[in-house]
C-alpha cells in the first residue's frame, strides 16, 4: 500500500524540476521494467500488479536490492504519466556524469543533438543509437529532457545501454579533437563516405535543423541524397539513415 505522500511524490516525476531535485526518474512498461533490471540499471523500486511480480518472479529473485510493492491497477493509473498504464513502473536513479571530455570521444562515434524537443523523437534516437552500438549521446542543455517520462518509453529499455551527457555543442566540437559531421540540406552526400570509426554525427533541431553556429564548427557537412520532394525529414529518421549508412 502506498501512502498519499509516495504516490504525490512519484507523481511529481513526470515534471523536470522535480526529477532534477530529487536525482530521480520513472520508468513504465511491461517491457522496459524487466530490461532495466537485467541490465543491472540502478532500480530503487518496482510498483507493479500481482500478476506481473508474479510472471517475472525469477527476474526480481536475482535483482534482491530492488524494492517491490505490490499495487492495484488503479493505483498505477494515478502514478502512470501515459495514457494507458502498463503493469509495472520502475523508480530510478537518474545516473551521474563527469561530463564530456576529449578522451571520452576518442577512438569512438558520438551522436550530439542540438535543440531537440519531441521526447519522442529523443526516445527514438536512443533506441537507434542503441541499435548501431553509439554508447553515448551529447545532448545541448536546451534538448528535451532525456529522463522525461515520454522519452524513457520511446526508448524501448535502451536507456539502460545509452550514456546521456549534456554539454554547449559549439564548445564540445572546439574541444573535442575528433572529426564531427553535420546534418544538414545542403552538405556531401553521404554516400561519398567511408565507414566512421570515430568522431561525432551532429543532428539538429525538427524544425530548424542545427545552428549556423554548430555547422559553422563542424567538420563535415552531410546530406541524405533527396530523390523526391519531401521538404525535410523526422530527426530520429534521419539519424536511422546517417548512422545506417556510416557505421555499417
Amino acid at each position: 500500500m502506498l501512502s498519499k505522500a509516495q504516490i504525490k511524490y512519484i507523481q511529481s516525476l513526470q515534471h523536470k524540476k522535480y526529477r532534477q531535485k530529487s536525482g530521480q526518474f520513472i520508468a513504465e512498461g511491461d517491457k522496459i521494467v524487466p530490461e532495466l533490471l537485467q541490465e543491472g540499471v540502478p532500480v530503487q523500486e518496482v510498483y507493479a500488479t500481482a500478476d506481473w511480480i508474479s510472471t517475472h518472479r525469477s527476474l526480481l529473485d536475482r535483482t534482491p536490492a530492488v524494492r517491490v510493492t505490490e499495487v492495484e491497477e488503479s493505483v498505477l493509473k494515478q502514478l502512470s504519466a501515459l495514457t494507458t498504464p502498463n503493469q509495472a513502473l520502475a523508480l530510478l536513479d537518474i545516473p551521474g556524469s563527469a561530463g564530456v571530455t576529449p578522451a571520452a570521444l576518442k577512438g569512438t562515434v558520438s551522436l550530439a543533438l542540438e535543440t531537440i524537443q519531441d521526447p519522442g523523437n529523443l526516445g527514438t534516437i536512443i533506441r537507434i543509437a542503441d541499435w548501431f552500438g553509439i554508447r553515448q549521446i551529447i545532448c545541448s542543455p536546451d534538448c528535451v529532457d532525456a529522463y522525461n517520462p515520454k522519452t524513457i518509453q520511446a526508448t524501448m529499455g535502451s536507456i539502460a545501454r545509452v550514456n546521456i551527457l549534456e554539454s554547449d555543442i559549439v564548445t564540445l566540437l572546439k574541444q573535442a579533437g575528433v572529426p564531427s559531421y553535420a546534418a544538414t540540406l545542403h552538405g556531401t552526400n553521404i554516400t561519398e563516405f567511408s565507414t566512421l570509426k570515430e568522431g561525432i554525427i551532429l543532428i539538429g533541431n525538427e524544425s530548424r535543423g542545427l545552428s549556423e553556429a554548430v555547422i559553422a564548427a563542424s567538420t563535415y557537412k552531410i546530406t541524405i541524397p533527396r530523390l523526391g520532394g519531401a521538404e525535410s525529414l523526422n530527426a530520429g529518421v534521419a539519424a536511422g539513415i546517417i548512422c545506417g549508412r556510416l557505421l555499417v
